[in-house]
């Protein structure tokens, strides 16, 4: 029994994919290194390895995570798989009590106290939310386009984004959004995820230019050009979907016909809002494409017609959700971001800061601690959720491409690992951590960069803390240990 152990370790470790873990140790040694360069004080005694100071600290979460890897490695790998569902029901417990246990930290209450340390829920239920996901999409007879297993499907998703909500913790939240791609990959239409994109493309567009007039005409550019991409959109979706021109060219001719004539009569003749006219456009299109669904009985216009019908109430009640749901400090971040605001001082500064040292840096950085945004402390938060800057002030720009080519390595090693799996557990829970590392490089490298909103994500194995540190770790290291159980099994 005992030599039936010890072959099926020996025969873990050689089933690993050392390429990925080799990928996780440079991006934990590279990161180690940009927290003493973002920490380190010169006016302080002490050295990088003190446990005073938070390079020394983060020396035991590094190793603390080392050894939680090692024992995700040592447990059966169909452990991950039968207890998926009670591990999500746990996490989901602890995101619940959390705010009522958790003490508030700049409007917070996502942190739990455990003696000296601090934890976030958040950080470990993403790993339960991807067992969960990987559980339930692999089940048989799983049908991703049926309407009951899709929505139970987004449940699982869309319950830990509530319960982080309630935490005021919406950063976090949104990261739980990244596993729309993997849904994308496991056969979601292409539909759902344009939609998702026009939403932003609305939202940006309405907002950026709300106050902005039509030349003489007083009607809102920002609303006209959302309309008219309405209009535009679901004219595609019903060549892509439909492929009826005669459709098509009725709407583009009496829709967009109508919309000219009004711009030219409130261009020359007398000025008047045309908005009403824009509305009511939208509003004919879309019963024209519910006339044509049950004329013909093809459900797909009915489907389109719902998009165009989403579309127009997502625009009007994006300016309630900017002024009146979200928070001050939320609002003022994007209007910094699209351009309505100037506030070096306030909401941008951050942001502004962070552009000064990765400029500053040049091309090939001013060394390891010299630093002088860093060091002075122009910059918060730039051992956490601004530590990239530190990556460009310190190394420039051969350094900081390298950490993202990096990062890059890293996922298409990910994608490399869940295509080969031969079970569609292994694949999706591999996509949904190939997912969440995207989002999390994407959005906190272009927050950096002033190029995403400011929502306060940690970059993996980068940013400082335990939190983050052990759930990119847990998410990383379980994928691992399923990935060499596919090995084990292909080699018995």
């Amino acid at each position: 029994m005992v030599r039936r152990t010890d072959e099926k370790e020996k025969g873990v470790w050689r089933s690993l994919d050392w390429w990925t873990i080799l990928i996780y140790m440079a991006l934990l040694a590279f990161g180690w290194i940009s927290i003493c360069g973002a920490s380190y004080d010169f006016d302080m005694e002490g050295n990088i390895f003190s446990f005073d100071s938070r390079s020394g600290m983060q020396i035991v979460w590094i190793g603390t995570s080392l050894a939680l890897g090692f024992i995700l490695l040592m447990l059966d790998g169909k452990l991950y798989d039968t207890f998926a569902y009670v591990i999500y029901a746990l996490l989901l417990v602890l995101l619940f009590v959390t705010p009522f246990l958790a003490r508030d930290i700049k409007g917070s209450h996502s942190w739990i106290k455990i003696g000296p340390f601090s934890l976030q829920s958040a950080e470990f239920a993403k790993c339960a939310t991807a067992l969960a996901l990987a559980k339930f999409m692999s089940a048989y007879g799983y049908n991703i386009s049926r309407w009951k297993d899709f929505l139970v499907t987004l449940a699982i998703i869309v319950v830990p984004i509530v319960l982080i909500i309630l935490q005021r913790e919406t950063g976090s939240a949104l990261v739980y959004l990244a596993f729309f791609l993997m849904l994308y990959r496991e056969g979601m239409p292409g539909a759902v995820l344009f939609t998702g994109v026009s939403a932003v493309a609305y939202f940006v567009v309405g907002v950026r230019f709300e106050h902005v007039m039509l030349g003489h005409i007083p009607t809102s550019a920002g609303e006209f050009l959302v309309m008219m991409m309405v209009v535009l959109f679901t004219v595609g979706m019903v060549h892509v979907y439909c492929d009826k021109v005669s459709v098509e060219r009725n709407i583009l001719f009496y829709g967009v016909g109508v919309i000219a004539l009004a711009l030219g009569f409130s261009g020359f003749v007398i000025p008047f809002d045309i908005t009403w006219i824009l509305v009511t456009v939208c509003v004919a299109m879309i019963l024209y494409l519910c006339y044509v669904a049950l004329s013909e009985r093809v459900m797909r216009y009915f489907y389109i017609a719902l998009f165009a019908l989403g579309s127009m109430a997502f625009f009007y009640s994006a300016d309630y959700v900017l002024n009146s749901v979200m928070e001050p400090h939320q609002r003022v971040r994007i209007n910094v971001l699209l351009g309505l605001e100037d506030d070096p001082s306030g909401a941008g500064y951050n942001v502004n800061q962070a552009k000064i040292a990765i400029g500053s840096g040049g091309l090939r950085g001013k060394g390891f601690l010299n630093g002088t945004q860093t060091k002075l402390k122009y910059v918060p938060e730039q051992d956490t959720d601004f530590i990239f800057c530190t990556v460009g002030e310190e190394e420039g720009f051969w350094g900081a491409a390298g950490v993202l080519v990096l990062f890059l390595v890293l996922i298409l090693r990910l994608i490399h690992l869940a295509e080969r799996q031969p079970f569609a557990f292994g694949r999706i829970y591999g996509y949904c951590v190939m997912s969440v590392f995207l989002f999390h490089v994407f959005i906190n490298v272009g927050m950096v960069l002033g190029l995403t909103p400011v929502i306060g994500i940690p970059l993996p194995f980068f940013s400082y803390g335990g939190s983050s540190l052990w759930g990119f770790t847990i998410l990383l290291f379980v994928f691992l240990r399923i990935d060499a159980g596919r090995n084990l099994a292909k080699r018995n």
